[in-house]
C-alpha cells in the first residue's frame, strides 16, 4: 500500500496542506513541525508521487544541462566537473537531465511542460538557434561557458583569452621566444579564444607567428598526441607548446616520451583547464585553471533565481582564470 500525505497527517496530527508545505520546505511551516513531518515521513517509508505533483503544480522538477554535443570536443572532466558544480546546488526535488544539443533533431520537444529551466553549457555560436528556441518557450534558462552578445539571456562565462594570454607572457618570461599552440576543435568559440590569447601575448612581446607552430587538436588525448608527433618533426622545433586543454597536454607529453624528448628539459607544455589529473602527471602539468565547477554552481544559483523570481534582471558574470604554475615549463 502506498502511503500518502493524508496518511501522514493522520498520524502527525495536523491537515494534509500542513504535511504537503512541510515536505516542500514551505518557510511557512515551523522548523519543530517540519522536522516532525519528515521523521515520520521518514519512519512510514513515503516516496513522493512526483507525477501528481507534477499536475497539481504544473511542473515537471526537471532541470535541462545541454552541452553542445557529449560526444565530440567535451571531455570526460569538462563533463563531470559541471555535473558536480551543478549538483552541489540543486535540491533533492529535482532531477537533472544531460544531453548534446546535437542529439536534439525536434526542438519542439524543449517545453515548458518538460523542464523547469535549463542550463546551456555553451561551446559554439552554433548553439544560438536552440538557445533562442529555449527563449521564446518561455523556459527559464542560463547560458554558461561561451559569453553572449545578447544582454537579455543570463549568461556565465570564464575569461579564457585573458588566462591564455597571462600563460604564455609567462612562458616569455622565462626566456621561450619560439612558442606552439595545439588549437581545440575547429568551430568551438573557446577554441578561437584561446588562440586568440595566445597570439596577443606574441605580438605584445614581438614575437613571431610561425605557421608551422600552429597545429590542429580537437580537444581530444589522441589529437594532442598527433599534433606534438608534427611538431616534434619539425626541424626548428618550439621550446614551449601551449595546448589548448589538458587531456591534449597530456596526449602532448605522452608523445614527448614516446620520441624521448626531456619535457621540460628539451621543451616545455602549458596545458588549459587545470583538470584533476594535471597536478598528478610526470611532471605536474603547469596549466590555466578554469573553474568549471565554480561557473556551473554560479549558473545553477542564477538559474534557482530566476524560477523564484521571474522577473530578475539578465545580467553576465565572469569568472577569472588564474595561471597554476608547476613543473612544465623550464627557464632557458
Amino acid at each position: 500500500m502506498m502511503i500518502t500525505i493524508k496518511d501522514i497527517a493522520r498520524v502527525a496530527g495536523v491537515s494534509h496542506t500542513t504535511v504537503s508545505r512541510a515536505l516542500n520546505g514551505s518557510p511557512l511551516i515551523k522548523k519543530v513541525t517540519r522536522d516532525k513531518i519528515e521523521r515520520i515521513a521518514a519512519e512510514m517509508n513515503y516516496v513522493p508521487n512526483y507525477s501528481a505533483k507534477s499536475l497539481v503544480t504544473k511542473r515537471s522538477f526537471t532541470i535541462g544541462l545541454f552541452f553542445s554535443s557529449i560526444e565530440q570536443g567535451t571531455s570526460a572532466s569538462f563533463l563531470v566537473d559541471a555535473i558536480k558544480g551543478i549538483t552541489h546546488i540543486l535540491d533533492e526535488n529535482y532531477n537533472l537531465t544531460v544531453n548534446g544539443i546535437d542529439g536534439v533533431h525536434n526542438f519542439s520537444n524543449i517545453q515548458p511542460q518538460r523542464f523547469d529551466g535549463i542550463l546551456v553549457m555553451s561551446q559554439s555560436d552554433e548553439d544560438n538557434a536552440f538557445i533562442y528556441h529555449v527563449k521564446k518557450m518561455g523556459i527559464p534558462l542560463v547560458v554558461l561557458n561561451r559569453q553572449l552578445e545578447d544582454p537579455g539571456i543570463m549568461n556565465v562565462v570564464a575569461n579564457d583569452r585573458e588566462g591564455v594570454k597571462e600563460a604564455i607572457d609567462y612562458a616569455v618570461l622565462q626566456g621561450h621566444r619560439k612558442l606552439a599552440i595545439i588549437e581545440g576543435k575547429p568551430g568551438f568559440k573557446s577554441s578561437s579564444e584561446r588562440k586568440q590569447g595566445f597570439m596577443d601575448s606574441l605580438i605584445a612581446g614581438r614575437l613571431a607567428l610561425n605557421p608551422d607552430y600552429f597545429a590542429s587538436g580537437d580537444y581530444s588525448i589522441e589529437s594532442g598526441y598527433a599534433a606534438m608527433t608534427t611538431l616534434l618533426s619539425l626541424e626548428d622545433q618550439p621550446t614551449a607548446v601551449f595546448c589548448s586543454n589538458d587531456d591534449m597536454a597530456i596526449g602532448a607529453m605522452n608523445a614527448c616520451y614516446a620520441h624521448k624528448v626531456d619535457v621540460p628539459g628539451q621543451i616545455s607544455l602549458i596545458g588549459f583547464d587545470d583538470i584533476m589529473f594535471a597536478r598528478y602527471t610526470n611532471p605536474a602539468l603547469t596549466t590555466v585553471r578554469k573553474p568549471i565547477a565554480e561557473i556551473s554552481e554560479l549558473g545553477m544559483k542564477m538559474l534557482i533565481q530566476l524560477l523564484l523570481q521571474p522577473e530578475t534582471e539578465p545580467q553576465q558574470l565572469f569568472v577569472k582564470t588564474g595561471l597554476t604554475v608547476r613543473d612544465t615549463v623550464a627557464k632557458i
